[in-house]
């Protein structure tokens, strides 16, 4: 049985699952699928294009699935994505793809904390938390279980690997490698992020092998194609490493610095 406000708009052509409350004032136009046991917070606007998992939590004023900020954008068909058991805290801004890719998604279990944004094409892994006011510009790409920081805006077209987190306030111009922490501006490699790769259950040698691939990425005397070569040659059979050589090979903006 669903709760929905008698003053919220709720498109009759809108696919709703069971248990979902819809709390005053909300909007839910007519191209919008949300699964089960779902809260929509008061004054939330939930556009076309919105595909919303289960057990999905949008607090008020919420944006979802919004035309792009983008000049290009000719209200082509697109979509924005929301995974199971993620939560969409207050004035967040969660724009729709453009024909680029036809797709901006969140992954499962993400915390999208207040005002924060992310804009169009950008995919944004599972277990991912964006801290109050990050702003994700355009094709962004966060990996699994990134932490970033309040107040922190991520340039278009960047990649932020698996595990790493990013301290608050900074700015993220270049690609983030996985397991890594990253703070300072410039943003700068400041080691790995050991603290939340043993909360995440990774073994000891894991992280001891990942200090020394890392080790060989930020030394001065070696250039980026000259560490990977040295990392393949003694440890590429380590999977956590066969991440960050395949991050490596992809990166188009190149690594933040040390």
């Amino acid at each position: 049985m669903n709760n929905i406000h008698p003053s919220a708009i709720v498109s009759s052509k809108a696919k709703i699952g069971n248990n979902i409350t819809v709390a005053p004032f909300a909007i839910i136009h007519d191209d919008v699928e949300i699964g089960d046991d779902c809260y929509i917070g008061s004054h939330a606007v939930i556009y076309d294009g919105a595909r919303i998992g289960n057990r999905v939590k949008i607090f008020q004023a919420a944006s979802v699935a919004n035309v792009p900020q983008d000049l290009k954008f000719n209200y082509e068909k697109s979509i924005f994505v929301i995974g199971d058991d993620t939560m969409v805290r207050e004035f967040a801004a969660l724009h729709r793809g453009t024909k680029d890719t036809g797709i901006s998604s969140i992954g499962k279990n993400c915390l999208i904390m207040a005002y924060s944004h992310v804009a169009h094409d950008c995919l944004v892994g599972d277990n991912c938390i964006l801290a109050n006011g990050v702003q994700l510009a355009g094709h962004v790409t966060l990996e699994d279980y990134v932490i970033i920081g309040g107040m922190t805006p991520v340039h278009q077209f960047c990649r932020v690997g698996q595990h790493s987190m990013i301290g608050g306030g900074f700015r993220i111009t270049q690609d983030v490698p996985p397991y890594i922490l990253a703070a300072n501006e410039p943003l700068q490699y400041s080691g790995i992020n050991v603290i939340g790769l043993r909360r995440r259950g990774f073994a000891t040698d894991d992280i001891m092998t990942l200090k020394k691939a890392y080790a060989y990425i930020y030394n001065k005397s070696l250039n980026v194609s000259q560490a990977k070569e040295k990392i393949r040659e003694e440890m590429s059979g380590n999977r956590f490493v066969q991440n960050v050589l395949e991050f490596l090979d992809k990166s188009t903006r190149g690594i933040v610095g040390k």
